[in-house]
């Protein structure tokens, strides 16, 4: 299932990660680590000190993926506006969801404080940059008006994992298409008539 060229430690990972999307935790056995992996027990206990361990390391690697994700749109050049909207429009899975917003629905990741850390960070994350972002748009004038940079940025998220579940919902992906144009629009509106042209 996984590369022959990737180590073993790599398909423990890989396989936990998708296990974990799949059947969430309660039901990312080991026995269906290892099967997944296709790794014996003692080369799981050799990298791993148990299922707590490997999948926080999955955590960690679906987190990271999704920080590189969002920072190669959000670091791109062009005005503040143009980095949000190449955020928001970057190719998404749309209905599969979230990894990382999926893991706040599984209630064993949410209860162990360990799990949901990589979680938590990784969303807070998103917000400061997102504000820091909106920050900047304001101080060269390109925002005007009260728009305030941290409920911005949450609105952003919001409507990012808001638009996934609408979509999961449907079975479509247009609802997570018309939820990013409406806050588009939005922020159109608090664009200054100078930048907005």
């Amino acid at each position: 299932m996984y590369s022959t060229i990737m180590s073993t430690h790599d398909r423990l990972i890989e396989a936990t990660r998708d296990l974990l999307w799949e059947r969430g935790y309660v039901g990312t056995s080991p026995k269906a680590i290892q099967q997944r992996a296709e790794a014996g027990q003692g080369s799981m206990y050799h990298h791993f000190t148990g299922k707590p361990a490997l999948a926080l390391a999955a955590i960690r690697r679906t987190a990271g993926e999704m920080r590189a994700a969002a920072e190669s749109a959000l670091g791109g050049g062009g005005s503040a506006y143009a980095r949000i909207e190449a955020y928001l429009r970057r190719e998404r899975d749309v209905l599969r969801g979230c990894p990382v917003g999926r893991l706040t629905m599984d209630p064993d990741v949410i209860a162990d404080e360990e799990l949901r850390a990589p979680v938590e960070e990784t969303l807070a994350w998103l917000c400061d940059r997102l504000a820091g972002i909106v920050q900047e748009g304001l101080d060269s004038g390109e925002f005007t008006g009260p728009l305030d940079p941290r409920d911005t940025a949450a609105a952003i998220v919001a409507t990012v994992q808001g638009g996934y579940v609408l979509a999961r919902a449907s079975g479509s992906p247009a609802p997570f298409d018309t939820a990013v144009n409406g806050l588009l629009t939005l922020l159109t509106a608090a664009r200054s008539a100078r930048t907005a042209a």
